[in-house]
Parts: structure tokens; sequence; C-alpha cells
């Protein structure tokens, strides 16, 4: 079992900035990728940004030059920082784990999923 704790996220003015972090706790082998998703109630879920294990990244086309994503391998750790937030940016953000894990061996794969946070961008 792989738990997943978000915090940051908040009410913020647009131009402004926000950080999000995660953390994988539980029986982790390894972790494949970590990443950001967010939602608007009515919408389809979709990827903020990736990174892999060796912090490969990939971003969705409207928050490149704004976000960057970073992930602490000791920790089991990722972290979103938001920069020059709009208004479309708001939403809530899913923290995402991908990875091998379980009590037993050999490991299997797992796919978890945070509880959400919630970020609005408004003046």
């Amino acid at each position: 079992q792989v738990q997943l704790v978000e915090s940051g996220g908040g009410l913020v003015q647009p131009g402004e900035s926000l950080s999000l972090s995660c953390a994988a706790s539980g029986s982790i082998y390894n972790i494949v990728a970590m990443g950001w998703y967010r939602q608007v109630l009515g919408e389809e879920r979709e990827l903020v940004a990736i990174i892999t294990s060796g912090h490969s990244t990939n971003f969705a086309d409207s928050v490149k030059g704004r976000f960057t994503i970073s992930r602490d391998n000791a920790k089991n750790t990722v972290s979103l920082q938001m920069n020059d937030l709009k208004p479309e940016d708001t939403a809530v953000y899913y923290c995402n784990v991908r990875g091998y894990g379980g009590d037993g061996w050999p490991p299997r794969v797992f796919d978890a999923w945070g509880q959400g946070t919630q970020v609005t961008v408004s003046s």
C-alpha cells in the first residue's frame, strides 16, 4: 500500500507563485515516475508535469516556461513550483506516483493518487 500526502495550494492572484509538494510512503521498492495532474469540475483530468527517476521531465504546453517539477529520490517526494499563475490554472491538482512495491516478491506495479489540493488564481 502506497500513500501520498500533498501540501500546498491555496488562493493567489494572477502573476503570483505557488508551490505544491507530495510525499510518498509505504511499501515502495522503486518509483518510476512522479507527476502532477489537474482537473476542473466537469472536465477531464490532464497532465501538468511529470518527472522520471532519471529526472527527465515533460510538461503540458500551457505551463511550459512557468512551472518546474523536481523530485527527491531519497525522500520519495515531488514538488511543483508554479510561477506566473493565470486564472486558467485554477483547478484541483493531484499528485501521481507510479512504480513497484508491495510486501511480497517480486514487487508489484502500483499507481497511486493523492487526495487533491485546490489551486485558485483570481484577482
